[in-house]
């Protein structure tokens, strides 16, 4: 049983990415999804795929290389906010991530999107992870 469901998510994403496989394998919930659809749009990931089995379903997602050196794309993922201790974030206070060259992840009422896109709309919530 893991008690951290987003946190398995990035820690599965970052020991795949340090053993340079080509693909990861998660299994699936809403907001993992729309994790996984953000890192596509944002190119930290080349592709991904949906699985439905049944019950919750699987993420398969291929990781993005540079070509020439083989640097993975994701070079750090962190969480932010954890169970124990929740980091929440106004519109006007929303983290810059390597002086905008990263992006942040949040959980607004708007759905889970980037810290970008949350000071756009105007929206605050939950700090999810930093990607850079």
């Amino acid at each position: 049983m893991n008690t951290d469901p987003i946190a398995d998510f990035l820690t599965r994403i970052r020991n795949a990415s340090a053993a340079k496989l080509k693909m990861v394998e998660i299994p699936g919930s809403n907001v993992k999804r729309a994790m996984t659809q953000i890192l596509f749009d944002q190119g930290y990931i080349t592709d991904f795929k949906f699985e439905d089995d049944g019950k919750q379903g699987t993420i398969k997602i291929a990781l993005k290389y540079n070509q020439s050196t083989k640097v993975p794309a994701i070079t750090k993922l962190q969480r932010a906010s954890r169970p124990g201790l929740r980091k929440y974030s106004g519109a006007a206070e929303m983290p810059r991530v390597l002086n905008g060259l990263g992006i942040a992840i949040v959980s607004t009422s708007k759905g889970v999107i980037t810290g970008k896109q949350a000071k756009k709309a105007n929206v605050g919530g939950e700090v999810l992870a930093y990607v850079y």
